[in-house]
């Protein structure tokens, strides 16, 4: 797989499962929990938490993959040559 496609694969994975922790969040907001008696607390509260480790794990590798980018740009503010480096 090249990079671009693994880039693009990571950033879908950290879409979906970073939408999960946001509507199992929501979900678990108090106020809502007494409109959505029938949903399980415990079900919600696992697949928030198994979610938020997995999107965690995802950020951590978008980071890493896009570390060189960071550091150019991180660069580029603090000079007047805001040429990177490809690699």
């Amino acid at each position: 797989m090249n990079k671009a496609k693994l880039n693009y694969f990571i950033d879908l994975l950290m879409l979906i499962v970073g939408s999960i922790v946001a509507i199992t969040g929501i979900l678990k907001l108090p106020v809502l929990r007494s409109v959505y008696r029938t949903l399980p607390i415990r079900t919600l509260t696992q697949l928030h938490d198994i979610s938020g480790v997995i999107i965690v794990v995802l950020v951590i590798i978008h980071l890493i993959f896009h570390w060189n980018w960071i550091i150019c740009m991180t660069k580029s503010f603090f000079k007047t040559s805001k040429t990177c480096k490809k690699k």
